[in-house]
């Protein structure tokens, strides 16, 4: 498994912390409160007290040895921005950064930074879209136009028929699998029965998809 470090320990460094820990990762998790440490050090493998905008102390824990760096601190711009300086002074391979404001993302684009993350706006996002659309599971972006999603059965959709689902289907839409249960179909065809509880996985344009949902709703 691969080795990651998160730099700041408030909520949302936390959560990362603990997922990569149970995916089975190797997770250095470090942040300038010593008593926020201590009150993470018998839930994560490592824990530290370093202050992120001091490259001394950051050199001393390695970091260009992860495969990644999570820059996850909260309000202070200033230590987050020095941080990512000292990450890429030290050789880190890929720097993901929490960014607060605008004027943040700007910088940390500026610096050449692998990912800027915006927490909160991509949660309402996800939030706003599954209220939109209460029927898909889950989606993954491949580009701006193109998602892979995963489409819950309710009982309105089970009997039907993946020819009737996927009615207007043309080349810009291809189902990918059907979970049930614990088997995975992917050999899928028009007469393929839906059942309530399945989950479809679809490969779409986003205007599709879109569609369908709509369609979807209206039943």
């Amino acid at each position: 498994m691969a080795q990651f470090a998160v730099i700041g320990l408030g909520r949302f460094g936390v959560t990362a912390c603990l997922e990569l820990s149970k995916q089975g990762h190797t997770v250095c998790a470090a942040d300038i409160s010593e008593s926020t440490v201590n009150h993470y050090a018998d839930q994560l493998s490592f824990t530290v007290v370093v202050d992120a905008s001091d490259e001394t102390q950051l050199a001393r824990l390695d970091l260009p040895s992860c495969q990644a760096v999570l820059v996850a601190i909260g309000e202070n711009i200033e230590a987050s921005i020095l941080c990512v300086l000292h990450l890429k002074n030290l050789g880190v391979k890929q720097i993901w950064v929490k960014a607060c404001t605008k004027s943040h993302h700007q910088i940390l684009s500026k610096l050449g930074v692998d990912r800027i993350i915006h927490p909160e706006e991509e949660m309402g996002v996800r939030v706003a879209q599954a209220l939109n659309y209460p029927m898909v599971n889950q989606y993954f972006p491949l580009n701006q136009s193109t998602f892979i999603v995963e489409l819950g059965i309710d009982l309105q959709l089970s009997g039907r028929k993946i020819g009737w689902l996927l009615k207007e289907r043309n080349s810009d839409i291809k189902p990918l699998t059907l979970r049930r249960d614990d088997y995975f179909n992917t050999e899928l065809t028009n007469d393929t029965e839906l059942r309530h509880g399945d989950s479809l996985v679809l490969l779409g344009s986003k205007t599709y998809l879109t569609k369908l949902a709509k369609r979807f709703r209206a039943l």
